[in-house]
Parts: C-alpha cells; structure tokens; sequence
C-alpha cells in the first residue's frame, strides 16, 4: 500500500516539529469542543436574578453528558488508535473495516442513550444531586440536549478518525466550525428570545449538528485517507472486538469520571447544600477550560505513536513517548501555578456572586494542589492507548476514579465535611498519576528500548 503525504509525515517527519504541528491542532480542537458546554455556563452563570442556582441546575446534568461522551470515546478512541496502527502497518482496507463498524457503534450508542435517558431523567437527576430549587433548569437543559445525542455522538467519535490520519488542523476546523456557531446562537436563544437553559441546550444541539455533518462529509469524501464506506459498517464480532478492547479505557475513564460527579454532587448537597454544588459546578468548568489542552497533547501525540508502532520504528516511538510527556507535564505545571495565584479570577468567569467566590477560593486551591502529578496519569494513558494496551489502560482508568477517588469522597466528608470531596481528588491525583506513569516506562518505554526497527515500507509515488 502507498502511503498518503500525512501517513509519509507520520513515518519520517522529525518528532518534534511533527509532534508539535499535530498537537496545536489537537489542543485548539479540543479547545474550542470544550467551548460547547463552558460557553453556556458563562451565559447561564449571568443569567439576571437565577444565574447560580440555574447554572447548579445544568451542573447536575454532567453525568449525563459525560456518558455521552463516554459512549463516543468507546467507538472513536477504541477504533481511531487500531486504525492508525493499520494504516502504519500498511492495511488501508482493515483500517477502514475498523471505521465502519466504528460508525455503527456510535449509532446504536446514540439511539440507547436518547431513549434511556430521556424516559428515566427525572429520577436520575435526583439521584445525580438536584434539588426542588434546581430540577426544573436541569429537565430544561438536559431535555433538550438528548435530542442531539447522535450529533455528539458522530461529531466526537468520528472526529478522532480525521486525527487518526495526521489531519490535525481538519480534525480542529471540524469542531471549530460548530464551536463559533455555539457562541453566536447562545446569547441569541438564552437572553434575545428568553429561552434560559433551554436556549443554552438548543444552541448545543444545533452546533454539534453542523459539526457531525462536516466530519462525515469529510470522511466520505476523496479528501480522506480513510473512508466510510457501507459495506464496513457491517458489524464483525472480531472487529468489535477489538474496538472494544481498547475502548472501554477512555470509556471507563470518562464513565467513572461520570460517577464521581454523582458522588460529588451529593456529597455537596449534604454537606454544603446548592452553593457547594454550584461551586463544585464551577471547579469542573475550571477543570474542563485547563485539562482540555492536556487531552489536546496526548491526542496529538497518539498518531504519531501508533503509525510508527505499526510501521515497527520502535526508536521514533520512543522519541515521541519522550516528548509528549515532557509537553504535557511542563504544561500542567503552568496551569498549577496560575490556579494556586489567581483562583479568584477563575471562579468569577462563571460567577461573581461573593459568597460564592469565598467559598470557592480554598475549594479549587485543594482540589489542583496536585494536577501535575494527574498529568503524567494523562501521559502514561495515551501511551498505552495509542499502542493498543487496552488492559493497562483499562486498569489505570478504574485505579484513581473507581477505586481511590469515589471512596474517599464517601468516606473523608464523614470527618472535615466539603473539603473532605477535594481532598480526595488530590490525593487520587497523585497516587493514580505516579503509578500510571511508572507501569508505563517499566513496561512500554523501556522494553521498546531494545527492539530493532523493521525495514520500511514503500514510500508514495
């Protein structure tokens, strides 16, 4: 098979400069996909009169919303990471076999999560930590976002394919098309027409809708490397399969994500009642704003990583392990120190109600007092997902969301009340990111060390 300018790139290109020009794309995307649901709270949080108790109402949907997501990584990053080793390894048709049913996926995930949630939301809302006060923003807001599930589904889980070919600044004008929509039609429907949340909602679905369309056309088109093409979407069990196994890491990394946002808003509704939702409301956008260029680097790095693991050029793996960790954390270390000196000015871009800002300082200083640990768990992560280590991934994933964090956000309030929540997401921080981090360099990086490279393949004509 002849390789395509972006797959020749992949191969030879030097690391850093290759690496570089695929994660400013991939930061900038996930960047402006972030914008879709901070926009919103930005608009909501200044509602006149009901902006924080509306915005604690739409915090109570994201677990929801994370299992949208979710769903969308288990097809795209499970399938996207095989297909670039395919591609690597110079099998286009099986890496477009992987896409097809990939798509497939995506669709039957849509279909189940509208349906569900859509008959089930109230009491799910409830149990996710709303209120009388705040249930009627969040039926609002989620009601009306369900109806595009199979936009974010196909926008989100698609989208990593694009990458997946070295199409970084495709992948990034994929979401920045429906990204600058969303910022338009939101001051439109929520304060113009005084549609509220449920204007916030519409002007979601809407953008994601154009967005999906545009990832689709593109990856039907001639335009790209991989295609969709009917007769792949057919669903094979070892295809499947596959996708699966590796999928179910960023799924259960995402789903467990959901989770203790449910344990987190009802031990704040315990224990500190709607301000303390509302603020934990606001430490997960703060959250979303910084981490995203994190998500941005590994994603850009993972191309590079699983083209070449295919092709057999264990040495550029290496490199390209070398400098997305060394990017990532020097990152994370930026974004600690601006959280630890201005966390007031963070808080006050959601709101700027005082109460809620005092409360909220010590708050969000406890809880990044060691992102910087929890960026070498995101390093380690991408590494083991680009070359297709599903059970460490998986592992990894369950460790500091399932296993550390969630019990400790039950049992620590019990003693020190709300700081008990964000003290257990520091310490999860710290012990899953260091363990994640050396199972990595002990079991990949280093035994990559003494593999020989294979011979090439063919180079485009």
């Amino acid at each position: 098979m002849a390789q395509t300018r972006d797959e020749e790139r992949l191969a030879n290109a030097p690391i850093g400069p290759l690496m570089l020009k695929l994660a400013v794309p991939a930061v900038a995307a996930q960047v402006i996909n972030m914008l879709y649901n901070i926009v919103d709270r930005i608009y909501i949080g200044h509602i006149p009169e009901v902006g924080d108790i509306a915005l604690t109402g739409v915090g109570v949907t994201f677990p929801i919303i994370m299992l949208v997501s979710a769903f969308a990584a288990f097809a795209g990053q499970g399938g996207a990471p095989l297909a670039s080793i395919q591609l690597g390894a110079g099998d286009r048709e099986k890496a477009e076999k992987i896409l097809g049913n990939s798509l497939t996926l995506l669709l039957i995930a849509a279909a189940a999560l509208t349906v569900g949630f859509s008959i089930f939301k109230e009491p799910i809302l409830y149990a996710f930590g709303a209120s009388e006060n705040t249930i009627g923003y969040a039926m609002d807001y989620i009601g009306i976002y369900l109806v595009g599930t199979v936009f974010v589904q196909l926008a989100l889980g698609l989208n990593t394919f694009i990458s997946a070919q070295g199409k970084a600044l495709v992948a990034m004008l994929s979401v920045l098309i429906g990204a600058i929509l969303n910022i338009c039609l939101d001051p439109v429907f929520i304060f113009g027409l005084n549609m509220g949340v449920k204007g916030a909602a519409l002007a979601t679905i809407l953008s994601q809708a154009v967005s999906a369309a545009w990832v689709v056309g593109f990856l039907c088109s001639r335009r790209s490397g991989l295609r969709i093409r009917a007769k792949n979407m057919r669903l094979e069990a070892k295809v499947v399969g596959r996708v699966a196994g590796l999928g179910v890491a960023p799924f259960i990394m995402q789903s467990t994500e959901s989770l203790v946002t449910v344990v987190l808003n009802t031990g704040m509704q315990t224990y500190g009642g709607d301000l303390y939702v509302g603020i934990m409301t606001i430490i997960n956008s703060v959250r979303e704003v910084f981490f995203m260029p994190v998500h941005g680097l590994t994603n850009g790095s993972q191309p590079v990583m699983g083209y070449n693991y295919g092709a057999g050029k264990y040495g550029r793996v290496r490199q390209s392990i070398r400098f997305g960790c060394g990017l990532t954390v020097a990152y994370a270390a930026a974004f600690w120190a601006l959280a630890m000196a201005f966390p007031g000015l963070m808080i006050q871009i959601f709101n700027d109600e005082p109460e809620v800002i005092q409360a909220g300082i010590p708050a969000l200083r406890i809880y990044f007092a060691l992102f910087i640990p929890m960026s070498l768990q995101s390093a380690g992560q991408a590494v083991f997902v680009a070359l297709g280590r599903s059970k460490q991934a998986v592992f990894f994933s369950l460790l500091r969301k399932a296993i550390i964090n969630a019990p400790l956000t039950v049992i620590l309030p019990i003693w020190i009340g709300t700081n008990g929540v964000f003290i257990a997401e520091a310490v999860s921080q710290l012990v899953g990111g260091l363990a994640c981090f050396v199972t990595m360099y002990c079991t990949v990086y280093r035994p990559l060390g003494r593999l020989k490279d294979d011979p090439p393949l063919p180079a485009r004509r």
